[in-house]
């Protein structure tokens, strides 16, 4: 019987000592659970607390990423220097900058709508690593730092752009500017239009009503189909009471283009007749009747009549003497063009971009807007020019005429205006 207790006594033990381990498992566990939870209880204060939450929101706010992109377009009044001083970056950094985009030919005028895009490094010292300025609609150029030679290399950038060639015609009824205008022509491309025929033609007296003109120039275009900005005259025909004057656009000599007639003369003039598109002469140089001081007195200029804001072309490459206050003429701008010739623009409302004193110009380049500043009775233009320091008739003034293709010049000239003259016959063809 003892032994049998004994036998019957291990059989149970199994039993008990699983028991007695579960007990203990479920006692420790009771205790880990309650522990946990008031761990969890601790940690969940402690991150409720109002000092922690503000600690930890000011550090997330302040962790940045490593590379930022900022976007700017220049507006009136920027310069380089200023938008690159308003960048977070040191002085030393600034300079490289500065000088950098000073040594491209093409920003030492800069434009209002510019696009600049600038990448930083957050983390590095000197925080530019590469940026880029469109230079007009079509291209921009590139900017990246090179770090090994602590400068920056430049990379031209060709936008993807489809350039078409527009062909247009019409018959003026009104006047040149709203014939085009009207067409869907851009304001730029008729200003250049009129700059090219100013060395010959008075927009006001020469143009009549049923005269015409044809035009063939660049359009560009994006992706949309939308056009994005206008490209180079190629051909333009303005024909006045019957008599044609046609101009073609010609490359004579490398990177040197220019307009010619069809017997290879170029238009372009020491002067421009009228410096301004679609005004009226209002008042012809010699004596005159003063408006404004009552008395009978020597007219030295030519007066055109226009609405304020037109724009006022520079006449001829040259110069700026003056770009200020004139007394009775108000705001105005002087240019020499060279040792004989001087040109006076007076009452302007405003100055052309980058136009002031030592700044130089180019013929057709705009310089200042029609005002009314100084004794003016309304917006015009009076524009003056001096010959050997002596005041002239300017609509009397002639001058000789530009370059003349002769030899081969002139026979790889009549090449391309065969060229020009079957692109616009076939222009012309898709229209029909």
């Amino acid at each position: 019987m003892k032994i049998f207790k004994l036998n019957a006594y291990k059989e149970y033990s199994i039993f008990i000592w699983l028991i007695l381990i579960t007990l203990a498992g479920v006692f420790i566990s009771t205790i880990y659970s309650s522990n946990k939870e008031k761990e969890y209880e601790k940690i969940k204060s402690t991150l409720d607390n109002i000092y922690l939450k503000k600690t930890l929101k000011e550090i997330s706010q302040n962790l940045d990423p490593r590379y930022e992109t900022v976007y700017y377009i220049s507006k009136s009044g920027d310069t380089i220097q200023s938008i690159i001083d308003n960048l977070k970056i040191n002085n030393q950094e600034k300079k490289l900058l500065i000088k950098t985009i000073k040594k491209v030919d093409s920003f030492r005028i800069l434009k209002i709508n510019q696009k600049f895009k600038f990448k930083f490094d957050n983390i590095s010292d000197q925080k530019v690593v590469e940026f880029t300025i469109e230079t007009d609609k079509k291209n921009e150029i590139q900017f990246s730092k090179n770090l090994n030679k602590n400068r920056f290399d430049t990379k031209k950038i060709k936008k993807n752009f489809k350039k078409n060639l527009v062909y247009k015609e019409t018959i003026i009824t009104n006047s040149l500017y709203n014939s085009a205008i009207d067409l869907g022509i851009k304001p730029n491309v008729i200003i250049e239009f009129a700059r090219l025929y100013g060395f010959q033609v008075d927009f006001q007296r020469d143009v009549w009503k049923d005269d015409s003109f044809q035009i063939i120039y660049e359009e560009f275009v994006n992706k949309d189909g939308l056009v994005v900005d206008t490209g180079e005259i190629i051909f333009t025909n303005l024909s006045l009471q019957n008599t044609d004057f046609q101009l073609y656009k010609y490359e004579f000599e490398n990177n040197k283009t220019d307009y010619f007639d069809e017997n290879g003369k170029s238009v372009k003039k020491t002067l421009m007749k009228t410096p301004i598109n679609g005004a009226r002469l209002s008042s012809s140089f010699g004596n005159r009747k003063h408006p404004i001081l009552g008395y009978t007195k020597m007219h030295t200029g030519t007066d055109f009549a226009a609405p304020t804001g037109t724009p006022i072309m520079a006449s001829g490459d040259g110069k700026v003497t003056k770009a200020g206050w004139c007394g009775g003429g108000g705001n105005c701008v002087k240019i020499k063009h060279n040792n004989t010739y001087q040109t006076v623009y007076a009452h302007m409302s405003k100055f052309g971009r980058g136009i002031k004193k030592g700044s130089r110009v180019k013929q057709g380049q705009i310089i200042g807007y029609v005002g009314s500043t100084g004794l003016s009775t309304g917006p015009h233009l009076h524009y003056e020019v001096i010959e050997n320091g002596r005041k002239i008739n300017s609509q009397k003034l002639k001058l000789p005429s530009g370059k003349i293709l002769k030899g081969k010049e002139r026979k790889k000239f009549e090449v391309e205006k065969i060229k020009i003259d079957v692109l616009k016959s076939n222009l012309i063809t898709k229209l029909n």
